[in-house]
């Protein structure tokens, strides 16, 4: 991983997504206190709430907001992105009613869906090496660990010395200085189309390049998985921690720090293993496993018998290392699925999709969880998580090749990608990708 991070543009971007990860980790661990402080007992369904509004802003707004985009310059999108959070988080250590909470959830999460799928789309173009992209996204996934890591052992630190409110100063400074570092990048160039896309089409061609390709839906049925548990792992750990336990707040960040150092070490071994099997051996048994611990965790808590403190932290461990298995691959599947011009679409589109996992899966979590109890809202999960599994094995077969054989009836002899690629008349075979010319997957011949 060390090659890619020797591409000066991209270190200074992972950096610039490592602060500002840092800080929102910070900022998830001040705002369950915060709902704890608020609520009480009933902070996972406040929790599940304002994460609920969060996915809302996320699958409403970044497919419209990745279509603007398109027409500005990535930098200054980011940049005012990252201002724009700060200054949200800059008004949560003031809120005293719930409320307030989920509108500022509301204007953060609006700038975290212009920041990301910009963020996204523009690692491939500066490292066009595949090798070098698996492994800016084993360092990518090893950033967002550093939120479930790092930032609760940092606040468990802090917490020490200074009230939980002074943490969401960290989430100020965090976004602050990413916004300074993406000043700092020269960005080459994004690869455009000749033909001016209407705003319509440019609003919808992500999604639609994703549905039409069968490792895309395949994805998302997984994505549903790991929303599944992960949504129960950030909503309800400080309800276990806190209410179930008994335990203080430096706990919960014990708690959350192994669920993000299984996914680390995942993370870490992921390169080496993609370099000899295919995505979806990876990714399929992933799921499977982490289903699998989800409904282990459920026997052992039933009727508030709660296992001891060593083994819930060994399993929210290896349930970070599952769930970190299923998301580190995506990147690859996308940047093979879309054409460079259409990667922008493509990766606002994933982020859109499977954040409307979330949006089921959070409310699922919280309120749940608070009805019916954390036993039954994490079975619930649970079937939730083996509906995707299965929906994946589904839509995305084992035998699936890339290279397919198929004809274009309708283009001419000289049309440039009939001599692109050369066949036997009309048919030819090659990785299908879906664009202009190949609008739906084609079956054999």
């Amino acid at each position: 991983m060390i090659r890619a991070l020797s591409n000066r543009t991209y270190a200074t971007l992972f950096t610039a997504q490592v602060v500002a990860l840092l800080g929102t980790g910070l900022m998830t661990i001040a705002l369950s206190l915060l709902a704890y402080e608020l609520a009480g007992d009933a902070a996972g369904a406040v929790l599940g709430t304002a994460l609920t509004i969060k996915m809302v802003a996320y699958v409403g707004l970044s497919p419209a907001l990745a279509a603007i985009a398109e027409r500005l310059p990535r930098k200054a999108v980011m940049i005012g992105a990252d201002l724009v959070r700060a200054a949200v988080a800059l008004a949560l250590p003031f809120v005293s009613e719930v409320w307030q909470i989920y509108v500022l959830i509301f204007l953060l999460q609006t700038a975290s869906a212009s920041f990301t799928p910009v963020f996204q789309a523009t690692i491939p173009d500066v490292l066009p090496d595949e090798d070098d992209y698996t492994q800016a996204l084993s360092l990518s996934r090893l950033a967002y660990d550093l939120e479930n890591l790092l930032s609760p052992t940092l606040a468990a630190m802090l917490l020490l010395v200074i009230s939980f409110h002074w943490l969401f100063v960290g989430t100020i400074i965090g976004f602050l200085f990413s916004a300074a570092l993406v000043a700092r990048t020269s960005l080459p160039h994004r690869t455009r189309s000749d033909e001016k896309r209407p705003f319509r089409e440019r609003l919808t061609r992500g999604s639609r390049i994703y549905l039409a390709t069968p490792r895309l839906r395949g994805l998302l049925a997984l994505n549903l998985t790991a929303a599944a548990i992960g949504a129960f792992v950030l909503v309800n750990s400080v309800v276990l921690v806190r209410a179930d336990y008994g335990l203080g707040e430096r706990a919960l960040g014990i708690a959350m720090a192994a669920f993000g150092g299984g996914s680390m070490l995942a993370a870490i071994s992921l390169p080496r293993v993609l370099s000899r099997v295919r995505e979806r051996d990876v990714m399929v048994p992933a799921a499977v496993g982490l289903t699998l611990l989800a409904f282990a965790f459920a026997g052992l808590s039933w009727r508030d018998a709660l296992p001891p403190w060593w083994l819930f932290l060994l399993i929210w461990s290896l349930m970070g290392a599952f769930y970190s298995a299923i998301l580190t691959p995506s990147g690859r599947l996308l940047r093979i699925s879309a054409h460079s011009e259409d990667r922008p679409a493509i990766f606002a589109a994933q982020f859109a999709l499977s954040h409307a996992c979330w949006l089921i899966t959070y409310p699922l979590a919280g309120w749940v969880g608070q009805s019916a109890g954390l036993s039954v809202a994490l079975l619930v999960l649970g079937g939730l998580g083996v509906v995707g599994v299965l929906v994946a094995i589904w839509l995305w077969p084992a035998d699936a090749e890339r290279i397919i054989e198929h004809s274009h009836p309708n283009l001419p002899p000289d049309h440039p990608h009939m001599k692109a690629n050369p066949g036997h008349g009309r048919q030819h075979a090659h990785a299908i990708i879906i664009d202009d010319e190949h609008r739906v997957w084609p079956t054999h011949g």
